[in-house]
């Protein structure tokens, strides 16, 4: 009777997972990628442990939690999807602390995007969708990190509102851009008025700085004239000075004068010569 061969177990662990090791129903230890070989089974070898290799994807997913419908800080119902990408930080977090890291994360960004829901307003809701995200966030990644799980990213997806609801919603917003645009047309139209008041005050300041030079100059140029006349006027005293003393030295320079005034009224017809004979009769007794 011939032996029946040795059966061989293997696992091979990809790249992209991490294997849990147990014995026996014992996590033994975490299996980095590569193949492994496994013991006997029981069956083949009295008395032999049973290994079970448990496979965990450490690859980045997302779960998107669909149509919850919540109900707001002033009590206005709405559904939300919230999108979530998550992956497994710690392999043995994520298989012992919870029995299905999945549906748990599910659960507890459900419970988060209530909660958050829950404190905000309509208006606030609507206006910052962004805050809404980072609340859910930071709600639900302290709780994830508990079982191996890391989050990167939930945002809210949709938001869907009643019929009713949503089209007052749209007006609302219609006359919030409308209140907007007036609020920009208004600050606009102040801020040209400041600038025009600024470039007016500017020129009127200029105008009376140029009014001011010019008066300086003005002022200036009438006292140099003044200068110029009053050295002038002490030029000719002086010249005049300076032929009275030469008359006064030469009196033979002050008839050749006189004589030539004379020849010069001569030649004028117009002119008249007045002598006066009294005067130079009283001057000589004698004659």
């Amino acid at each position: 009777m011939a032996t029946p061969p040795v059966p061989r177990r293997e696992v091979i662990v990809r790249s992209t997972h991490r294997g849990l090791r147990y014995s026996d129903g014992r996590l033994t230890d975490v299996l980095e990628p590569g193949r492994y070989r496994l013991p006997l089974p029981a069956w083949w070898r009295r008395g032999a442990p049973v290994v079970e290799i448990v496979q965990v994807d450490m690859r980045e997913r997302e779960v998107t939690i669909k149509g919850q419908e919540i109900l707001t800080a002033d009590k206005v119902a709405l559904r939300v999807s919230v999108i979530t990408q998550f992956r497994v930080t710690d392999p043995t977090a994520a298989i012992e602390s919870v029995a299905d890291y999945e549906n748990r994360l599910y659960s507890d960004v459900q419970l988060a995007a209530r909660r958050s829901l829950a404190s905000m307003p309509l208006a606030d809701i609507l206006t910052n969708r962004n805050q809404l995200s980072e609340d859910i966030l930071s709600d639900v990644t302290d709780a994830a990190a508990g079982y191996g799980v890391a989050i990167s990213r939930a945002d809210v997806k949709d938001l869907v509102f009643p019929g009713n609801l949503q089209e007052i919603m749209n007006r609302v917003l219609a006359t919030e851009r409308l209140s907007e645009a007036a609020l920009v047309e208004s600050r606009t139209k102040a801020e040209q008025g400041r600038i025009e008041s600024a470039a007016r005050a500017q020129i009127e300041q200029l105008e009376a700085q140029a009014r001011r030079d010019a008066a300086l100059l003005t002022a200036q140029a009438d006292a140099e004239a003044m200068r110029i006349r009053a050295d002038a006027d002490v030029d000719a005293l002086r010249r005049r000075a300076e032929a009275a003393g030469a008359y006064a030295d030469h009196p033979a320079l002050l008839r050749l004068r006189e004589l030539e005034t004379l020849t010069a009224l001569g030649e004028n017809a117009g002119a008249r010569l007045y002598i006066d004979f009294d005067r130079g009769s009283a001057a000589d007794p004698g004659a």
